[in-house]
């Protein structure tokens, strides 16, 4: 589990094809790995990934042709959002984040708004109804909080901190992102269907 909160940023510097999936070779930038192990977890862009190598200042991860196909980001060099994965003991600064990205979503407007950024992004259809005005969503990693939706479209407010901190500041119309839902929307349409269900029965 992951919080959103980034900690560093770093860069693929190699992608070595494997068998099935691809072996990415990550400089960690900033990101303190004094604490990580072998098979210890790192959130890449929102991606869950399993340690496979380590050094001083950088790691490896392998990544499956499933995760290739059901996310961005991974599929050659450039900058990650990074974050290890949630101890117990630490602050839950963003949201509970599972890692395991629902989809792909597309930019339609990334406009300053004085030293902020209006975000906006298009969900896929299947993802929107998971999607609430006020409510968390991970893009990229990153723990974010909805101003609007409307329909598949939700507009976020990106501060200096956030742009300063993550990749965000990058992105432009029509780059496409990682999105994680938030995992209590799941949870609660989870429940509301067994409730329906047990009701069917019942009857």
């Amino acid at each position: 589990m992951f919080t959103g909160i980034i900690a560093a940023v770093g860069h693929i510097t190699q992608r070595t094809p494997r068998e099935a999936g691809v072996r990415l070779s990550i400089d960690a930038g900033s990101l303190d790995l004094s604490d990580v192990a072998l098979g210890d977890s790192i959130a890449c862009n929102g991606v869950c990934l399993t340690v496979v190598e380590l050094g001083p200042r950088d790691f490896k991860v392998d990544v499956s042709p499933e995760s290739l196909s059901c996310t961005v980001g991974l599929d050659g060099s450039g900058p990650l959002n990074l974050e290890k994965a949630l101890r117990l003991a630490d602050r839950l600064g963003g949201h509970l984040v599972s890692g395991h990205v629902d989809g792909v979503g597309e930019v339609l407007a990334f406009d300053a708004v004085g030293d902020n950024r209006r975000l906006v992004i298009r969900a896929p259809r299947e993802l929107a109804r998971y999607i609430a005005r006020k409510g968390s969503i991970t893009v990229n990693g990153v723990s974010l909080t909805t101003n609007t939706v409307d329909g598949c479209d939700f507009a976020i407010n990106l501060i200096p901190h956030t742009l300063d901190n993550t990749t965000l500041h990058l992105l432009a119309p029509g780059a496409k992102v990682n999105l994680e839902v938030d995992l209590i929307a799941r949870y609660a349409e989870r429940m509301i269907k067994a409730d329906a269900t047990d009701s069917e029965v019942t009857a």
